[in-house]
């Protein structure tokens, strides 16, 4: 009720010509809503408001496209509650149509209207009628038009103005021909929608609702305005079908709907983008926007945009606003993912509003050339204040494309959902094979570095085709030498805890794994710890096959995988005899998105679970734990219960992440300060290099563990 008599009050206000004493203004708008459906209101408010045209919302020439559609011009035209709008009057001279009937239930409005319209237009009439109770004979016209008095009187849900409601499209219906159509302009507020689709569609009418194009001026009403267009079929006895349909602005292709609940929701996007742009228009943004734009067809996102204002960053004519495509496939890092990596993306590309642009696997994209095409328009929607007119907004990304994304296998697990195998382009000339469960898509699963062909013995290199390239291939073959995750990194170097790290590459270790995954955590410890037995635990029998299929994960003597609930092969070890690992890790994914924490699955961290798994840890073992918790109060509480279980523990954060490694000791006694770590740390990673495996110098594990906490 009080969005209808702040709109009301938006149209007057925008009115410029002759406002009256402020009194008599403030007596234009009603005492309460359900005036809106009283002749008496309507006819103080004409008289008072004199021979100025009244227009609530939806001027012609935004109008106009969508009414030459349906308004023919031999049609005959009853317009209902016609008021002093200049809609009648602009549609008869435009040429669209001249047998018009305007109806209203203000003696001094029709009195009006046929002074100013009666010798200009001839053939357009305007009677003193009440719409509720219609003189004209049935299927008297081709169309009714309907501009905003539906909204003025379906001001409430309550009975007495649902049954008027009912008796006004009861009497519509009656004086349509079969084939009319009931033209309906509207700000499709959520009830008053719901209720002309469920009625009309109940009577088996077809049902499109048109969002009315803007003209862009920022000074316009907020709100977009909607036309229902209700066309009228024969009923027909016992038949259920109903086809509802909606016509987003920028195209004329109608899109299907299931349900008066789906073209509500469809509607209110639309309301809340409108919303959005206006305010984003008017004011910087305290905090960062994200809204996701469909594609037409599919319905299915197609770009997520997140819209960042910088104001710190020094104005300039040419600094105020500039679009930043994110590659395929790195949407996922710190610096494009995260709030605080775009305020820093942002803040670094020198503009005081930047949008990122997030490109989804799904869809295909026609280069750069083609996005800047597809979105020019709808990003403008999104301009900050003060952006100069007609100044061109760039588009930006990484080297100036828009990545490598390869979908190589797509499935769906009973246990983790759909998932996808793809291979991205990182930096440079790298790409990495990716694991993503579609539960949760922003979060990479698992990734591993791809090989680089090398080329045969002899082989020239091709002479450069003059013709535009088509986007390579990524390399099949798997890097098993490089740890893509930071924390998988910090979980190797940790090992350094066992012992004297310089011999360890090549002791014997007894090592368990829970969360297989693509298998590169369980893999690195195979290949570079030459007589370590490593068992891994993985409860869904869909990812040993992902890995071994796509990630170069392979069993042998010394690697084996148990498929079964991690809780209860650790339980069952615990049952059969003590210390039996030299270390234990866990990198499991919890399936359960309500939890604040979503690794590893609470189950995991509680204390009679974390007491078998010291159980079955040697004395002078160690337990890594890789844990992603959102949730502070449940992040004290899993802390404090490890620090029960465990005398000892560290924790090592990883930078830019949520995630946190937490290294566990059975015995205070091994305690060792952060610098001393850092040193063992580094005399480990010399012995690995000496194993006889590639070893990449990205990354140092002394670095890993210098940052740590003691708990």
């Amino acid at each position: 009720m009080g969005a209808q008599r702040s709109r009301k009050r938006s149209e007057r206000g925008g009115t410029r010509a002759a406002a009256p004493a402020p009194s008599a203004a403030m007596e234009l708008l009603p005492r309460s809503p359900g005036e809106f459906g009283s002749a008496r209101y309507w006819e103080r408010f004409f008289r008072q408001r004199g021979k100025r045209p009244f227009e609530w919302y939806g001027a012609f020439p935004e109008l106009c496209p969508v009414l030459q559609k349906y308004v023919r011009p031999r049609d005959k035209v009853l317009v209902v509650g016609c008021g002093n709008s200049e809609l009648s009057e602009q549609m008869y001279d435009m040429g669209m149509c001249e047998d018009i009937v305007n109806i209203d239930i203000s003696d001094a409005v029709i009195r009006q209207m046929q002074e100013r319209s009666g010798s200009k237009r001839p053939k357009m009439s305007y009677l003193l009628m009440d719409m509720l109770q219609m003189d004209f004979p049935d299927a008297h016209f081709q169309v009714v038009l309907d501009k905003g008095t539906l909204d003025a009187i379906l001001i409430n849900e309550e009975e007495a103005t649902l049954a008027k409601v009912d008796k006004m499209f009861a009497e519509i219906s009656r004086v349509l021909q079969v084939g009319g159509r009931y033209l309906c302009v509207s700000l499709a507020q959520a009830h008053v929608l719901k209720k002309a689709v469920e009625y009309f569609s109940q009577e088996d009418w077809v049902v499109r609702v048109h969002q009315v194009a803007g003209t862009g001026d920022k000074q316009q009403f907020v709100l977009p305005v909607f036309v229902y267009v209700m066309t009228k079929f024969r009923k027909i006895p016992g038949s259920a079908l109903q086809i509802l349909e909606i016509c987003p602005e920028e195209q004329d292709k109608p899109m299907r709907v299931e349900s008066a609940e789906q073209l509500v929701a469809a509607v209110k996007d639309r309301q809340h983008y409108a919303l959005l742009c206006s305010q984003l228009s008017k004011t910087p943004c305290g905090e960062q926007v994200s809204l996701d734009l469909c594609d037409k067809e599919s319905g299915k996102p197609r770009y997520t945009l997140h819209v960042v204002d910088s104001p710190l960053v020094k104005s300039s004519r040419d600094n105020h606003f500039a679009i930043f495509i994110i590659p395929q496939g790195r949407e996922t890092e710190w610096l494009f993912g995260t709030e605080e990596g775009r305020r820093q993306l942002a803040a670094s590309a020198g503009f005081r509003r930047l949008v990122t642009v997030a490109l989804h696997r799904e869809q295909h994209y026609e280069g750069m050339a083609g996005i800047q095409a597809e979105l020019s328009g709808k990003v403008m929607e999104l301009a900050p204040p003060g952006l100069p007119a007609r100044q061109q907004v760039p588009f930006l990304s990484v080297g100036g494309d828009i990545g490598v994304r390869v979908v190589q296998h797509r499935d769906t697990s009973p246990l983790s959902g759909e998932y996808v195998v793809e291979d991205v382009k990182g930096d440079g000339t790298c790409y990495f094979r990716r694991l993503i469960f579609l539960c949760n898509r922003n979060v990479v699963q698992s990734e591993a570095r791809l090989l680089a062909p090398m080329p045969l013995p002899g082989q020239k290199k091709r002479r450069k085709d003059k013709k535009k390239p088509s986007p390579p291939e990524p390399p099949a073959a798997i890097d098993k030498s490089y740890l893509c995750c930071e924390h998988h990194k910090a979980m190797v170097a940790g090992l350094c805890l066992l012992g004297d790290p310089n011999p360890l590459p090549g002791a014997v270790l007894a090592v368990l794994v829970v969360g297989l995954g693509g298998g590169s955590l369980p893999l690195f410890v195979h290949d570079y710890f030459s007589q370590a037995s490593v068992a891994v635990v993985e409860i869904d029998p869909s990812m040993l096959e992902v890995a071994t299929r796509w990630f170069g994960f392979s069993e042998g003597d010394r690697m084996k995988v148990h498929i079964s609930d991690g809780l209860d092969y650790v339980a069952k070890l615990a049952a059969e005899a003590p210390a039996q690992c030299d270390a234990i890790m866990f990198d499991v994914d919890s399936k359960d998105l309500t939890v604040g924490m979503s690794c590893p699955p609470p189950a995991f961290v509680e204390k009679p679970f974390l007491q078998k798994v010291k159980t079955i840890l040697k004395p002078e073992g160690v337990f890594v734990l890789n844990l992603v918790c959102r949730d502070a109060q449940l992040k004290e509480s899993v802390l404090a219960t490890l620090k029960e279980v465990f005398p000892l523990l560290y924790m090592r954060r990883i930078e830019g992440e949520v995630n946190e490694i937490l290294f566990c000791q059975p015995s205070p006694e091994g305690r060792r300060d952060p610098k001393e770590l850092g040193t063992r740390a580094g005399v480990l990673e010399g012995a690995l290099q000496q194993t006889g495996h590639p070893w990449d110098s990205s990354y140092v594990l002394a670095d890993m563990l210098q940052a740590i906490e003691i708990l």
